[in-house]
């Protein structure tokens, strides 16, 4: 029986030597943190996640908080024909929609899981990196809300000229297995919104979004943001922006008025399960036909704005 034992306990030692991808890792202090062979925390055997006063696990746990420490810190210069003042002080048009926008998806979630949005477009240049860049920078407005954003749109990336930041390393970098979390993403001069760029364009992004990186890079980072926002390719030509929706709670349609055929458009939402599908956002809309120049449909409701997409 000694010798089981001996055996037994051997075992257990050699196993809490590998990590989840069974390569060894070096040995910590007893509720150290851990980090794998991607560079992102886990959390030890005797370790459980951490609640927040809200009783939201994740943001507070100090393995997540470690990894967005060390984030690197940028000062990002916005591409005002791409982002538009959302502060909180001024009552512009396209402030206003903005917020009433951010309002509709925090009601949104009272009835339904709704945490990692999507946002899509039939056609390319419809807009969608200029509403997706907004949409997170008002809703990190907000005091004590963390919000991540990603360009997931490895065949034209845009965002990180709307927002003036560095492009790489980024999204493809880091599903391609060259370098780690922390190295991909950026916090900016608010200390609530952080960004994850596309990094260099590359050749085969459909094999590489759904090689399995990008589903472990969303459930590690989930649990430390209130709301992560994904802007994809268009959902016509290509099939990234379906493969990332699996990923992500809920999806937002972007079409422009007069351009976009209707039966694309119609396509496009057919793309995506009902349940998922929030609303679609009319985007160029005529001045002298509305208040603004985007109109958003979702669940009964609508709102409209002066947004100019890119």
């Amino acid at each position: 029986m000694s010798r089981i034992h001996d055996a037994l306990k051997k075992a257990e030692e050699e196993k809490a030597l590998l990590d989840s991808q069974g390569n060894l890792t070096e040995t910590k202090p007893p509720g150290a943190p851990v980090l794998d062979r991607w560079g992102g925390a886990r959390l030890g055997v005797n370790q459980s996640p951490a609640m927040d006063t809200s009783g939201r696990v994740g943001k507070g746990d100090p393995v997540l908080e470690s990894v967005l420490e060390r984030c690197q810190h940028r000062d990002w210069n916005t591409d005002p024909t791409l982002t538009r003042n959302v502060d909180a002080r001024r009552h512009t048009l396209v402030s206003e929609e903005f917020r009433s926008l951010r309002s509709r998806l925090y009601l949104m979630r009272k009835v339904q899981t709704l945490q990692k949005l999507l946002i899509t477009s039939p056609l390319p240049q419809e807009g969608k990196t200029f509403v997706a860049a907004n949409l997170a920078r008002v809703i990190a407005k907000q005091p004590d809300c963390r919000i991540l954003l990603i360009d997931a749109d490895l065949r034209i990336p845009a965002m990180h000229r709307a927002l003036g930041a560095p492009p790489t390393p980024g999204l493809s970098e880091f599903l391609a297995g060259a370098v780690d979390i922390t190295s991909i993403m950026q916090r900016g001069p608010s200390d609530n919104l952080f960004f994850v760029p596309a990094g260099k364009v590359v050749a085969n992004p459909t094999e590489l979004i759904s090689n399995g990186r990008f589903e472990s890079l969303m459930k590690r980072l989930t649990p430390a943001f209130d709301w992560i926002i994904v802007d994809s390719p268009p959902v016509i030509p290509v099939s990234d922006a379906r493969m990332l929706a699996g990923f992500c709670d809920g999806v937002m349609l972007l079409v422009n008025s007069g351009t976009t055929p209707h039966d694309l458009a119609r396509k496009a939402c057919g793309e995506f399960p009902k349940s998922q599908l929030l609303g679609v956002i009319l985007n160029r809309v005529e001045q002298h036909h509305t208040y603004g120049s985007y109109y958003y449909y979702g669940k009964g409701d609508h709102s409209k704005g002066n947004g100019k997409g890119a």
